[in-house]
């Protein structure tokens, strides 16, 4: 008997291939015309060239999105610095710098001032120790926002764009537990990593065809109203639909916007192709090719301006930033309003288990209790973890 996957996000893509290479045989419905969720590609005719409707850094600390990727035969298809190096922009003093991790697992980077976070002292890293035995109602800012430099400079951006929730109100356990997997394993497992091309180029079309290949029978704009009791089942929608289609489950309710702005602009990408914001609109921007692409992390707090207001706030960081002419080019602002869960104590206290009341149906999502916030790492684990879960009852 097929197993059927509702959603074809990263959750679903990482759930059928994970199912397929162990001889079952999947059918994939994904509602959409095409697959890939929030982390996809696609032609934006105003700007003529494809676009990612977001921007995702990547760690080489995360584990299962390579071992996906490598599944697919696309792990050559992101680029990157080779070295754990961050370059960072501090946009209230104008100041460039860069964080410089050693590759072996003893930080001995935190010991050379030239490495290191400017400004900051060695005593200050011995207070993330903190973060290891934070709780869930622990918070971001109440745990580590009084470690001066530091917190502003390195922990507060990796906070807003990780947990992708404003860090006075966000869960310091999701953001351990990324920092054990990467940061605190060494900075070979902190290589920045992202599509050389884009999201759909790297993990989208090639894990499809990889599944055609295989016998998967893959359905786009296949909504599923109702489950089947009797049919094995993995739900990779979004919990909104989950909770539609699974009466009296407890799932996230509350969530956080991001917004992606893409602008028409070609700028030396320098030796690593992406740059870190302190002290202004955005986190993180991309150089990728002629477009310019900048992330708003925990962005419901720009719900209600404009589209050019925004882009005219974020441009005049880009042009101080980068010596560019103060006449915003031409640009497309995307906006995910509910791009992930809240991660706040109360809504990870809603984040279900894969397994669930029903022994035909498991959950996956970003927003299932992986342990990690809402991430392209945590999509892929779940959806592994559903995967799993059907092979071992058999």
């Amino acid at each position: 008997m097929s197993i059927q996957i509702i959603g074809a996000g990263l959750a679903g893509l990482a759930a059928a291939c994970a199912l397929t290479e162990r001889g079952e045989h999947v059918v994939l419905h994904e509602a959409a015309k095409a697959a890939g969720g929030r982390a996809r590609s696609y032609f934006d005719p105003q700007l003529n060239c494809r676009i990612d409707n977001g921007n995702h850094l990547l760690l080489s600390g995360n584990r299962a999105t390579m071992a996906f990727l490598s599944r697919i035969g696309m792990r050559d298809s992101l680029a990157g610095p080779a070295t754990p190096v961050f370059p960072f922009v501090d946009l209230e003093s104008g100041a460039h710098w860069k964080l410089r991790m050693n590759a072996g697992r003893l930080p001995w980077w935190i010991f050379s001032a030239s490495m290191r976070v400017p400004g900051t002292r060695l005593r200050d890293y011995f207070s993330l120790l903190k973060l290891r035995s934070a709780g869930a109602d622990d918070l971001v800012e109440n745990l580590v926002g009084n470690i001066g430099p530091l917190y502003r400079n390195l922990l507060e951006p990796l906070a807003v764009s990780a947990l992708n929730t404003p860090p006075e109100i966000a869960s310091a356990l999701p953001l351990a537990a990324v920092l054990a997997e990467t940061i605190e394993r060494g900075g070979a497992a902190t290589i920045p990593r992202f599509p050389k091309i884009g999201l759909s180029e790297s993990f989208v079309d090639p894990a499809l065809a990889w599944l055609t290949a295989r016998g998967a029978d893959i359905r786009l704009g296949s909504r599923v109203a109702e489950i089947d009791p009797a049919q094995k089942t993995i739900l990779a929608a979004p919990p909104w639909i989950a909770a539609e289609l699974v009466p009296g489950l407890i799932a996230p309710d509350e969530f956080e916007a991001i917004c992606n702005l893409h602008f028409k602009c070609r700028i030396d990408p320098g030796g690593a192709g992406f740059w870190g914001f302190v002290g202004g609109t955005a986190e993180w921007a991309f150089a990728k090719g002629d477009i310019l692409s900048v992330t708003v992390s925990a962005a419901n707090r720009y719900n209600d301006v404009e589209n050019a207001v925004l882009a005219a706030k974020v441009w005049a960081d880009l042009a101080a930033a980068f010596a560019l002419p103060p006449e915003i080019p031409e640009h497309r602002v995307v906006r995910e309003k509910r791009a992930t869960f809240a991660a706040t104590p109360a809504q990870l206290a809603r984040r279900p288990k894969t397994r669930t009341a029903h022994k035909n149906l498991m959950l996956a999502g970003d927003w299932t209790d992986t342990g990690l916030p809402a991430t392209i790492e945590g999509a892929i684990r779940s959806g592994n973890a559903a995967a799993l879960a059907f092979l071992a009852d058999k």
